[in-house]
């Protein structure tokens, strides 16, 4: 099981991460959504990233990205276009027009929503399943995930905490996606990613 750390907005967190000897195979920064107090604005993000970060994989989090937005973002350092509220036939032209992978966000609240996932799969390397919550760390019954092929190369967020037994999650998802859990008043603790980060390396040496 991979790990996704999500809404990095400062540069000593971000060195901490990609320098850590058990570094997530995801980061990603909130592109496009303001109301989310870990959004970044573009010189802010140009700045932010435009480093080294080795073998991992810089995602920008997008929700209904617009033209102009796709156009200013097309040369920073991403990895991964994850996409909030796009549906499949303008995620297939954002695909191909600029030569990303694609995570397509789902947001579960019942079984129905879960099935969303097959109008993507053609589209998208990666399908997240996360809470209605967006930029609150609501979740959901994760166990709807049980239904879901395991050819399907899944994405688990929605209030998972950095210090769960994390290996439950292992049976149902790819990657673990986390955030909030990750703070402490806002801003993101270096301690808790650290214990995180341990954790997911657990589970991937008992494995």
């Amino acid at each position: 099981m991979d790990a996704k750390i999500c809404g990095i907005k400062d540069s000593k967190t971000l060195n901490y991460i990609i320098n850590h000897k058990h570094p997530p195979k995801f980061i990603g920064f909130i592109t496009n959504y303001p109301k989310s107090k870990r959004y970044i604005n573009y010189e802010g993000l140009k700045k932010l990233i435009n480093i080294d970060k080795k073998k991992i994989n810089f995602v920008s989090v997008l929700v209904n990205p617009n033209d102009e937005i796709l156009e200013k973002i097309k040369y920073l350092n991403f990895d991964y276009y994850q996409l909030y509220d796009v549906d499949p036939k303008r995620t297939k032209i954002i695909k191909e027009k600029y030569k990303v992978k694609i995570i397509t966000a789902i947001t579960i609240k019942n079984k129905n929503d879960i099935e969303e996932f097959k109008k993507f799969e053609s589209t998208s390397e990666i399908i997240l399943f996360d809470s209605k919550g967006y930029e609150k760390s609501i979740g959901f019954d994760h166990r709807l995930l049980n239904n879901v092929s395991t050819k399907v190369n899944k994405m688990l967020a929605g209030n998972i905490q950095y210090d769960d037994k994390l290996d439950k999650y292992s049976k149902i998802t790819d990657i673990i996606d986390i955030s909030g859990s990750l703070e402490t008043s806002g801003e993101k603790d270096i301690s808790k990613i650290k214990i995180f980060l341990e954790n997911i390396n657990k589970i991937k040496n008992e494995n």
